[in-house]
């Protein structure tokens, strides 16, 4: 059975239709990689997948569970990275680890051993007390990814996570998600790079809401 399943998934924004009868199912263990331009429909899947919009259409089921009644129990295994960098830019990197933490019950030595872990493959200990705010491009995006992974989640909602990134940090981003995938984590990430799809298991193709292909970067 697949960890994830959306079956005929639609949203309009007026008379914008962002989405159009969507369907795709991702395995355990898995990199899928959504790609298409801007405006194409990814955003909106991805907050579907994690619940912040609500579906004119269709079906998600995570881990046998569907989202719309059990959402509850779906987010502890969820982990979710938006498009844009939503941290708190006057907390410093542990302060935001510490405030992500806190939400799901990862405080003191429990925290402390989490944190060092995350900024273990983050490279982001010497700057755990520099503000959120004033953290190059690249290790913001670090230190979103790292927020997101405080509970271990089982699957990882990505939204074009390098768009604006310098190459160097795109490589060790990337780096990483295949770190996490040996470790057992179901990655979904959406992405306008061709070069990121090629390091995939699979990947879907949207333009203008509506599935082009789907299938392993090589086919």
């Amino acid at each position: 059975m697949s960890f994830v399943s959306v079956t005929s998934l639609s949203k309009s924004y007026g008379d914008i239709k962002a989405v159009e009868d969507f369907s795709f199912e991702v395995n355990q263990g898995e990199i899928f990689a959504l790609v298409g331009p801007d405006g194409a429909g990814k955003t909106t899947i991805m907050r579907s997948l994690c619940n912040l919009i609500t579906r004119d259409a269709g079906e998600i089921i995570i881990k046998g569970m569907n989202v719309a009644r059990d959402f509850e129990h779906i987010k502890m295994i969820l982990g979710y990275m938006p498009q844009i960098f939503s941290l708190y830019p006057d907390l410093s990197v542990k302060e935001n680890l510490k405030f992500y933490g806190g939400i799901y019950g990862i405080v003191r030595e429990a925290f402390d051993k989490k944190a060092e872990y995350l900024y273990g493959f983050s490279n982001l200990k010497p700057f755990a007390n520099r503000r959120a705010g004033a953290l190059s491009g690249g290790m913001k995006q670090k230190l979103a990814l790292s927020c997101s992974l405080i509970h271990e989640p089982e699957l990882l909602i990505l939204d074009e996570p390098t768009t604006g990134v310098d190459p160097l940090s795109r490589r060790q981003f990337w780096e990483i998600l295949l770190e996490l995938k040996q470790k057992g984590a179901t990655i979904i990430v959406s992405t306008p790079y061709m070069d990121e799809v090629a390091r995939a298991d699979r990947a879907c193709f949207i333009f203008n809401g509506k599935k082009l292909v789907e299938g392993t970067p090589e086919s």
